[in-house]
């Protein structure tokens, strides 16, 4: 029996320690205890992978349909593919194994399905009938430096076949969303193009490799299939990944077109399309447009996915999980909302209680019980949000959310020279976050510098016009509008934001003032009730409070104009 882990670089690549150490305990807690079951012997292991030999076929088949049968129903990141054959070997002085028997089964795991076992013709005649596991033909292979062509049969158990297809939709995941980016195709017929093509790809991976959310495989790994027909399910298989983007490059006409699109490669579904068309004068200004382009809808695209796919997994209790189930609760800014989200990442960081990811949602639900007035003891929860926090920063300084966090916390208790470095640094980590840049904005514009934060909005907008939070992106760019005194700007912001959350209470807010001191009173009243309706106790003197210590005073005077409680 041959057997080794799928995907092995790609893991060893996103967290080395971690993947080896699983694969160690695997070999302890699982394969070794199976092999002692079924009478096998381990020969070696690789550093991937181990070679085993049992006293009859049966007994090697029983051991490998309980290891995969356990692995899948474990759902845990690491697969296994695993090789059987019968024959003839030599022993040599250090007790391993030569010749063409052992290399036959090396061959058959190299070719097995993730999840799955491949056995040779010899086993088959062996084991057929004597257990309950079905056989799919899949005729003869050419094996490398095997001679003979070798007749491999696919073992389709019970409960193993269908949870090993479950496993093959499933790529190891761990702890976040992985892509590759495949070198694009030059259409242009202009060699002197390729260049183009290949620095985008590079710009690309890049770019995605800023989002902490996100594993991108490097460019040396996904650039070994240029010039190659690819199979996108095979991309996936080989590289351990779930999503793959692939695109193409055409220029005629002094422009230049880049047609890209986003598969799921587990299923090969279309998750995402676009084209992106520019002027090929100033290229390098062109490939950093359409770099950002890209970028701005896939990252938020995949992680919508993830999000929809944790929610279709009801069994499931992993701390990735966990956190995406949590994060539409905490993006609903209500009291039972937050609760719910703290309760699902409080059990992620009791899974793994340095998971940075949980860290920073439980420490953005703390914070936003503070800031929403939810908190029964605001001051003992705001510290605990920090802590959580800062712990994020111990495990990786460079963490775009959990610094932009750490600045709207400090914005809103007041120190501002602290905010504005958390954020510049959370945009320096990564200038493709949409809500680095959101968090900005609101930053500078408590901060009392609403032009700067206008621009930060502006550029969150950009980067994700379909985000699913910009309703508060334009709520309180329309307060900052209201700074400026540039009141109609600030009604058709608040409109913008009430019509993707109709009960977002601050847009109303912010929709009664600047109608209030546009002189429209009526509207400022009907806008005003609306926000009573939501908020029945609602009183300026609260907000003011809630809103942090430097709530602009124009802000203030169009809330009492509208007649709102003080």
């Amino acid at each position: 029996m041959a057997a080794d882990v799928v995907g092995y670089s790609a893991l060893m690549e996103r967290d080395e320690e971690a993947t080896y150490a699983k694969f160690e305990r695997l070999k302890r807690e699982l394969i070794e205890p199976s092999l002692a079951r079924h009478e096998g012997r381990l020969i070696k292991t690789t550093g991937d992978g181990a070679h085993a030999e049992f006293a009859s076929p049966l007994a090697a088949m029983r051991c490998a349909v309980e290891i995969q049968d356990h692995l899948a129903t474990a759902g845990g990141p690491l697969r296994l593919r695993v090789g059987l054959n019968l024959g003839d070997v030599i022993v040599g002085p250090d007790g391993d194994l030569y010749g063409d028997g052992i290399n036959i089964a090396v061959r058959l795991e190299g070719i097995a399905d993730p999840g799955g076992i491949l056995i040779s013709e010899k086993v088959y005649s062996e084991v057929e009938g004597k257990l309950d596991v079905g056989f799919e033909d899949r005729g003869e292979q050419r094996l490398k430096n095997i001679s003979k062509p070798v007749r491999a049969y696919a073992v389709r158990a019970g409960t193993h076949s269908g949870l090993t297809e479950r496993l093959t939709a499933s790529p190891p995941i761990l702890g976040k969303p992985s892509i590759v980016v495949l070198p694009f195709q030059n259409m242009s017929g202009d060699a002197e193009q390729e260049y183009f093509a290949d620095g985008m790809v590079e710009e690309i991976i890049t770019a995605l490799s800023r989002f902490r959310s996100l594993f991108v495989i490097a460019r040396n790994s996904s650039f070994t299939y240029k010039g190659k027909a690819v199979d996108i399910k095979q991309v996936g298989r080989e590289l351990g990944v779930r999503y793959v983007l692939e695109g193409s490059v055409r220029k005629a006409a002094g422009k230049v077109r880049i047609i890209g699109q986003l598969i799921d490669a587990t299923t090969g579904v279309h998750l995402w399309a676009d084209r992106f068309e520019g002027d090929l004068s100033d290229i390098f200004t062109l490939q950093d447009r359409m770099t950002e382009s890209v970028v701005s809808a896939i990252e938020p695209k995949v992680f919508q996915t993830e999000i929809d796919l944790a929610a279709r997994r009801p069994n499931s209790l992993s701390a990735y999980d966990l956190c995406l189930r949590a994060i539409p609760h905490l993006y609903s800014f209500t009291r039972g909302g937050s609760a719910e989200a703290l309760r699902l990442v409080s059990r992620a960081l009791e899974i793994d209680p340095r998971y940075g990811f949980a860290a920073t949602l439980a420490g953005s639900c703390h914070i936003q019980n503070v800031t929403q007035g939810w908190a029964a003891d605001p001051k003992s929860e705001f510290a605990e949000g920090l802590r959580l926090l800062q712990l994020v920063l111990s495990i990786d300084g460079n963490d775009h959310l959990a610094l932009s966090m750490l600045g709207y916390a400090a914005a809103w208790s007041g120190d501002f020279d602290t905010a504005r470095e958390m954020v510049d640094r959370a945009i320096a980590s990564n200038p493709n976050a949409a809500f680095a840049w959101s968090t900005r904005g609101w930053t500078y514009q408590v901060a009392g510098n609403p032009k700067e934060a206008i621009r930060s909005f502006e550029r969150a907008v950009l980067l994700s016009p379909f985000d699913p939070l910009l309703f508060v992106t334009f709520t309180e760019m329309g307060v900052a509008f209201i700074g400026l005194g540039r009141f109609d700007e600030a009604v058709a912001a608040a409109k913008r934001a009430l019509s993707q959350n109709q009960i977002f209470m601050p847009s109303y807010c912010c929709l009664t003032t600047a109608l209030a001191h546009l002189g429209r009173e009526a509207e400022a009243r009907d806008a005003a009730a609306r926000l009573l309706e939501l908020k029945p106790d609602f009183r300026i003197s609260e907000w003011v409070t809630r809103r942090g210590p430097r709530t602009h005073q124009m802000f203030i005077d169009g809330l009492r104009k509208a007649g709102l409680p003080e």
